[in-house]
């Protein structure tokens, strides 16, 4: 590989400008969007890939939403000759199958670019639609026990050829989805993204020219392994493992504590991480392929080795994994995977497990780590139509060697946000009567655990609820002394005679009554450190904010 053409300060201008586009991909996306999803929880990605498919810029949004990029880009140029793919082509695939997705919900939508009739890189976006079919309304039910029963299954198929909008592929989709006037709006968008993707892209090989563009890329890949390789160096070599539970899968309630373990093997600069002893795939819809896996392993080895290093497959080159098929983490057809972001969410924290035991100034104790996923459905009665509500709360994010935790934040492969009060009950028939941050709930230590938070429906009118979330069961775990955090639950009508908690945070076809409420009670985070080490002051100052009750501080320091 020639790099000595180029100089390193043009590979770092080069570097910043793809992740410029990408960035610019990604507002673009949100800006043009319709659901509240996007435009307004942000539950997009953005990404510009070379022309073999590897990974070179992503903007800095959902970690999880790399595994779907990863895969569409092999699998265009694994299923079209390159005769057949012309300028002006896009691609659209959510299949986690056989089009390189995650979970259905995440429609990607890809493009060459093209100089002199050769392809020089892709763009591509992916979004999370509201709705994509299934069994469920929101199509991410965690209680699935086959993909079939979760949406429409897209492979890679042109959704433009040479510049015009397949409007039959369009049609295909729009008529397996239960809100199409947003699913056509948010596929406009994407469409939109990419246009803008293309044309950065062509500005920037016209600046620098097709061979320059080209060693660029080879040597921002090149980069980004060294770094990867100089921090695993500063690990100590050994073998580290750890094992973590995930509460059930939703459909077989006697069978708990499902088992995510990880060997963690540190050789010089490089690192294996082998993930036998996991559970075989289960029947509900928290399965993982091995895409999502790689995105999962990707962003924590970013995260404690060098957060600096620049977000491309040049540092994959340094990781090696081991996941035996037929696993929770490397499922085979036709698991369902709809939820597969709290398995992945583990993953994070068995990982983050094991290196404790080598770097443990570089880890944070165990997080909320679920994705707690509420989704709403029913008809507004102000329009008379359909509507689908979903949205992933946050929760508590583990203390660390030298700080307490974050309180009611997302945490590792997820990085939405929220939805705001105004904006949910302007766009559904919903109500919110509490949202606050649940005192007690991360656990003591020299520094605390981030608090878990609850959110409270009120429900106006007849709907369905459904859901996927974990650490209902199995709780967040402290490092070093650390005491761990609570866990979450779901209840509707808390603290009246018609109370009932959720039974499994995977759950579906709930039906609520006007004057219902659902309070979601997410999970917090472990603690660090010996809690009789924690300095007076921080304690009272806990006592005064309300995070911590004077009982609670009592019992644990």
């Amino acid at each position: 590989m020639k790099t000595k053409s180029i100089d390193p300060i043009t590979v770092e201008v080069m570097g910043n400008a793809l992740l410029s586009i990408a960035e610019e991909m990604s507002v673009t996306l949100v800006r043009t969007s319709y659901s509240t999803n996007i435009k307004e929880r942000k539950d997009s990605s953005t990404a510009i890939f070379n022309a073999k498919g590897e990974t070179i810029a992503q903007a800095a949004a959902i970690p999880v939403h790399l595994g779907s990029m990863l895969g569409i880009c092999k699998e265009i140029l694994a299923k079209y000759p390159l005769d057949q793919i012309n300028p002006g082509d896009m691609f659209v695939a959510n299949d986690p199958y056989n089009g390189g997705g995650t979970h259905l919900p995440d429609i990607t939508i890809a493009q060459p670019v093209f100089k002199d009739g050769e392809i020089q890189a892709f763009v591509a976006n992916i979004a999370h639609h509201s709705d994509v079919g299934g069994k469920v309304a929101g199509s991410s039910s965690g209680d699935c026990t086959s993909i079939f029963q979760e949406g429409l299954r897209i492979p890679p198929i042109k959704i433009c050829s040479k510049g015009i909008i397949n409007q039959d592929i369009i049609d295909m989709i729009l008529l397996n989805c239960r809100t199409p006037k947003e699913r056509l709006g948010d596929l406009w968008a994407q469409i939109a993204s990419n246009r803008i993707g293309e044309n950065r892209i062509e500005e920037l090989i016209n600046k620098y020219g097709k061979f320059m563009f080209k060693e660029g890329l080879e040597a921002f890949l090149k980069y980004a392994e060294n770094k990867i390789r100089d921090g695993i160096k500063q690990i100590p070599n050994g073998v580290y493992e750890f094992t973590d539970y995930l509460d059930d899968d939703g459909i077989e309630l006697t069978k708990k504590h499902l088992p995510i373990k990880v060997s963690v093997k540190v050789q010089e600069d490089h690192i294996i991480l082998d993930f036998t002893g996991s559970v075989k795939q289960v029947k509900g819809g928290i399965n993982v392929v091995k895409t999502a896996l790689y995105a999962t392993i990707y962003y924590a080895l970013k995260a404690i080795i060098d957060s600096e290093i620049p977000s491309n497959a040049g540092y994959y080159r340094a990781i090696e994994v081991i996941a035996p098929e037929g696993t929770i983490v490397n499922a085979t057809p036709p698991a369902a995977v709809g939820g597969r972001t709290d398995t992945c969410q583990r993953i994070v924290d068995v990982i983050y497990g094991a290196l404790a035991k080598a770097v443990p100034e570089k880890v944070v104790a165990g997080c909320n780590s679920a994705v707690t996923t509420v989704l709403f459905s029913g008809t507004d009665p102000r329009n008379n139509n359909f509507f689908v509500y979903p949205e992933s709360l946050g929760g508590g994010l583990g203390a660390r060697s030298n700080k307490d935790g974050i309180d009611g934040v997302h945490v590792h492969v997820t990085n939405s946000s929220n939805l705001p009060i105004e904006c949910l009950e302007m766009e559904y028939p919903i109500m919110i009567e509490k949202f606050e941050f649940i005192k007690d709930s991360g656990g003591a230590g020299k520094y605390r655990g981030g608090l878990g938070i609850r959110r409270d429906y009120k429900i106006t009118v007849p709907m369905e609820f459904a859901s996927h979330a974990d650490r209902q069961k199995n709780a967040p775990w402290g490092l070093l002394g650390g005491k761990p955090g609570k866990t979450g639950k779901f209840v509707i009508n808390p603290g009246t005679k018609e109370e009932k908690i959720l039974q499994s945070g995977k759950v579906s076809e709930i039906e609520l009554k006007p004057g219902d409420i659902l309070s979601a009670q997410t999970p917090g985070s472990g603690g660090y450190g010996l809690p009789s080490e924690r300095e007076e002051k921080r304690i009272k100052e806990d006592i005064l904010l309300e995070k911590t009750t004077l009982h609670q501080a009592e019992k644990d320091y």
